[in-house]
Order: structure tokens, then C-alpha cells, then sequence
């Protein structure tokens, strides 16, 4: 953001594709605001990588220039891209660790697999990989990773972020089910009798809505565990982790709507967002 007031790109990007965690980010500390700007207008570009193309061949390609230009940009030649600049800026002010960048690279490949996981273990697996990684980026930026409650800054970034991704997940059930894609555990979603089918045609089910019903507890027993170690972190480094708040209404939504990730309530817009996450960092309530 400039000093005239005017977002960056990845600022705006962020903003526009990502408002809860630009919400989040806006009440970081002002030296680290742009890096984590730019840590999700990155993680927009690659998670977007299913949705933008038409076969998986293509979405290999995509990905694979997005780990050659952070091969570019710790070679020192980062490429002439606005989100790859505002990257390379945010990982020499803040020495962000590049395995951490081609982790979340890497874990969007299986976005381009058809099949939905296997288990609750292996989904998981995949929200620590995306979303805890993008919270673990933001937290190294803020400093969070080498100081004194480097252990708890670990620890809440992995649950936070893995209740996020599966709430994530229960919310865009619908975009997804348009795709003819269901994302949800398989062997819960046959446990149930949930037929694809129906999913695939929008109809919600007594069977679908108990699966997203034991997801959306699971998702909250994640969020109750990350709190403690969220608030052992000093407040100026939580800035991230405040999207815990704007969780816990995402699932009191869900809760209201009987689980049926079809209600129409469940898309509206959360226009409170800002104001909760600033009364979350006044008040240190995560």
C-alpha cells in the first residue's frame, strides 16, 4: 500500500480474490504488510491453477513456470511478472524460506487430479500443505518462526490452517460440485450412501449434509486447538491468524443452514469481516 493510499497490485489482487486473509493481513505490522500481500497474491495465482485451465497437461505447465520463477527469483533474476517482483521484495526483506514457496506449488498438483481424497487423513494432508503452508509463509515474514514462541507459531499455522482449508472446502461444495468435482473424504462420503450424482446436480441430502456436518466439528476441533498457541505469539506477529474469528462464523453459518452446503445463505458476503478481525486484535480473542 502506498503512502498516498493507493493498494499495490498484490494488495488489490488480494483484496478482490482474497478478503478475509487480506483483512487479516491489513492489521499486520506496516513493514511486513506488503509481504504478506504479496504471499497471497502468489497463493491466488498457483491454488487458481484447476479453475483457469482445461486439462491437467496445461495446469502442469502453469505450475511448472511458477517453480522455475522462484528458481529465477532466489537466482537473483526474478521474472518480469507484478506478483513474482512484489515476491522476490517480500523474500530479500524477510529471507522467506523458498521450500516453504515450492512446497505450495507443489501441493496444487493434486488439485488437478479428478479423484477426491481417499480419507479424512489424506484431505488433511492437503489443507496442512496449502493452507497451513501460506500461514506459515506469513508468519516467517512477520518473524514469528525464529522468535521465542517459534513452536506455537508452527503449531497455529498447522491447525488454523487446516480448519480453514476444510471450511474452505465445505463453502465452495457448490462451485465445485458445477465442475463435476466433490473434494469431500470418499470413504466418509460411501459411509454416508451419498450419491455424486444428485451432488453433481446441486440436490443436498440428509446423507451429504451429515458428512458436512462431522467436517464442519472436525474443522471447529482444529480452531479450538489452535487458539492457545495462537495467543502465546506477541500481538504484533498474530496479524494472520485472525481469520480464526471470521472461521468460527463461516461455521455458525454452516450450523444455521441445517449443514446443507446448498443453502444460499451459506455464499453471502461476511461484510463485518473488517470489524471483527480489528476487534479480535484489540481485544487478543482469538
Amino acid at each position: 500500500m502506498s503512502t498516498d493510499g493507493r493498494l499495490s497490485y498484490c494488495a488489490a489482487l488480494a483484496r478482490s480474490q482474497d478478503p478475509d486473509r487480506f483483512a487479516a493481513a491489513l492489521l499486520a505490522p506496516p513493514a511486513a504488510r506488503e509481504a504478506l500481500f504479496a504471499l497471497l497474491a502468489f497463493n491466488h495465482e498457483v491454488a487458481k491453477t484447476a479453475e483457469v485451465v482445461s486439462e491437467p497437461l496445461l495446469g502442469e505447465i502453469r505450475l511448472q513456470w511458477w517453480q522455475e520463477s522462484l528458481e529465477g527469483l532466489y537466482a537473483g533474476t526474478p521474472r518480469h511478472h507484478e506478483v513474482v517482483q512484489a515476491l522476490a521484495e517480500a523474500v530479500a526483506a524477510h529471507d522467506l524460506p523458498r521450500a516453504e514457496l515450492e512446497a505450495l506449488v507443489e501441493a496444487r498438483r493434486r488439485d488437478l487430479e479428478p479423484a477426491p481424497p481417499p480419507d479424512l487423513d489424506s484431505l488433511e494432508r492437503y489443507c496442512a500443505e496449502t493452507s497451513s503452508g501460506l500461514l506459515r509463509l506469513q508468519l516467517a515474514a512477520l518473524g514469528a518462526l525464529e522468535g521465542p514462541a517459534a513452536d506455537e507459531a508452527r503449531e497455529a499455522a498447522r491447525q488454523l490452517g487446516i480448519a480453514w482449508a476444510l471450511i474452505g472446502l465445505l463453502r465452495a461444495l457448490p462451485f465445485h460440485a458445477r465442475r463435476k468435482r466433490l473434494l469431500l473424504p470418499a470413504d466418509h462420503l460411501a459411509a454416508a450412501g451419498v450419491e455424486t450424482g444428485r451432488v453433481f446436480e446441486l440436490e443436498g441430502s440428509e446423507a451429504l449434509s451429515g458428512v458436512v456436518m462431522r467436517l464442519a466439528r472436525r474443522a471447529g476441533e482444529r480452531l479450538a486447538a489452535a487458539r492457545p498457541a495462537a495467543r502465546a505469539l506477541p500481538k504484533a506477529q498474530r496479524a494472520p491468524l485472525l481469520i480464526s474469528v471470521l472461521a468460527r462464523r463461516y461455521l455458525e453459518r454452516l450450523e444455521r443452514a441445517g449443514y446443507d452446503p446448498f443453502d444460499p445463505h451459506l455464499a453471502a458476503d461476511l461484510p463485518a469481516r473488517t470489524w471483527l478481525v480489528a476487534g479480535a486484535r484489540l481485544t487478543g480473542r482469538l
